[in-house]
């Protein structure tokens, strides 16, 4: 069983795949918050900008198998035969319920499998790309992948921490919010001493898609 808050066709919005044609699979649930505004202040991660509680969303839902579920993920694939079919798994924190029946009836698909997770919970084997978005006050299980993307600032959480890991990607992301303006800057400032980084931003947002 899968607790699925939402499934939509789009573009991806941010980091080394931003603008890449991709369905977004979000899964319910996350070790870090409840996703309930009234447990936010006492939560490990409290500026998340997602939702992701139930299945409120478009096609969210339980689905009973990984069959059933990757059924719902292909049949939102453009039927071009036009590039390779690419899954986001996010969240929530999707390695809650990403497992490998999941990932071998994606690959049996045809799917490119992506997956964007906090880093604190193991993978299991298979996935193509892995992002890695470490938040403050957590131990990193995952600490090699894809890319790095470090939602900036977080005084507990600085990149310094995280810049000998083995990624291939390093993102600073400024934190959405009301001085989102102000760290965009601060993001631009660090990227510009320490080339490691490059800057991501919330293209979808800026663009106005999902």
């Amino acid at each position: 069983m899968y607790t699925v808050y939402e499934i939509f066709y789009t573009l991806q919005g941010e980091g080394a795949q931003s603008g890449r044609a991709a369905v977004f699979c979000r899964f319910s649930g996350c070790n870090l918050w409840s996703g309930r505004e009234q447990d936010r202040s006492g939560a490990i991660c409290d500026f998340c900008d997602t939702e992701f509680v139930g299945t409120g969303g478009r096609h969210g839902a339980k689905y009973r198998d990984a069959e059933q579920l990757a059924d719902q993920i292909a049949a939102l694939w453009p039927q071009t035969n036009s590039g390779t079919p690419y899954v986001v798994c996010t969240g929530g924190e999707p390695a809650l319920q990403v497992d490998e029946a999941l990932v071998n009836a994606l690959h049996t698909r045809g799917f490119e499998i992506a997956i964007e997770t906090n880093g604190t919970r193991a993978l299991p084997a298979g996935i193509d790309w892995i992002c890695v978005s470490p938040k403050a006050a957590t131990e990193l299980v995952v600490t090699q992948g894809d890319e790095l993307k470090l939602v900036y600032p977080q005084p507990l959480a600085m990149p310094t921490r995280f810049e000998a890991l083995a990624f291939n990607h390093f993102f600073l992301q400024p934190m959405d919010g009301p001085l989102q303006s102000g760290y965009t800057q601060r993001c631009i400032d660090y990227c510009m001493e320490h080339p490691q980084w490059r800057l991501s931003l919330q293209t979808h947002k800026i663009v106005g898609i999902d």
